[in-house]
């Protein structure tokens, strides 16, 4: 890697959501390789400890769909470490495939919850004391379904086109605050979040060995947060080279 990720983010306080497995877990890992003291959320308690057992973070169970909850998150972290984070990536998610008028409006509504208000939500919580300490990173992960329409992709990608437009507005609001927003769209990922629909028997979805792997978005968003504070990647586009 160019960059020193250990002398921008060692030391540093980061909060990941959807740390229990997938993209948010790779990014725990490595953002602890690096020397940050790591909080890692997700709603699975049992889940949730063993993946920071097993790469040196801090469990913090927490549904970021419930406003009661992420008010609580952020008070734990805070009585946890002693202030709020400096880094806080969002990588929790909701994925599911039908088309429009099959799609179950509980499952368009779920998807909504987890990838758009989640972040939302979370974001909301941390970001005034980062600007008003004058610095700070949010990373989004986001979807090549949030800019590319995608046949099936009615509920998945009305979440993450929304994300784009959060994040879209976020970096013109924190523009010149010295916080910074970056936005990472990966193409499709090999992450448990594929298991229900067994992508390697349809013909329709990509091949798990043609995918990305979790660890490789992960350094993408290491590699964002290891900049110099003065300079921010506002956006991050992913596709596997293997297909």
């Amino acid at each position: 890697m160019i960059v020193d990720a250990r002398a921008e983010v060692g030391g540093r306080l980061a909060v990941v959501t959807g740390a229990s497995r997938g993209i948010g877990l790779e990014v725990a890992r490595l953002l602890g390789e690096a020397g940050a003291r790591v909080a890692m959320v997700a709603r699975t308690e049992r889940d949730l400890a063993a993946a920071a057992d097993a790469v040196g973070g801090h469990a913090l169970p927490a549904d970021v769909t419930s406003p009661e909850s992420v008010r609580s998150l952020a008070a734990r972290v805070v009585e946890w470490a002693g202030d709020s984070p400096e880094i806080v990536v969002n990588c929790a998610g909701a994925f599911a495939i039908a088309p429009l008028v099959e799609t179950d409006p509980e499952v368009f509504a779920r998807g909504l919850d987890v990838n758009l208000r989640g972040p939302f939500l979370v974001t909301r919580a941390f970001l005034p004391r980062m600007m008003e300490r004058g610095g700070g990173s949010i990373v989004n992960v986001g979807s090549i379904a949030g800019r590319v329409a995608l046949p099936g992709n009615a509920a998945y990608s009305a979440s993450k086109f929304g994300l784009r437009g959060l994040h879209e507005v976020l970096s013109a609001e924190v523009r010149g605050t010295g916080v910074r927003a970056t936005l990472v769209e990966p193409a499709a990922t090999d992450t448990p979040l594929w298991d229900p629909l067994d992508p390697d028997s349809r013909p329709d979805l990509p091949a798990r060995a043609e995918m990305l792997r979790p660890a490789e978005v992960a350094r993408a968003i290491l590699f964002a947060l290891a900049q110099p504070p003065e300079v921010e990647i506002s956006v991050v586009s992913l596709r596997s080279a293997r297909r």
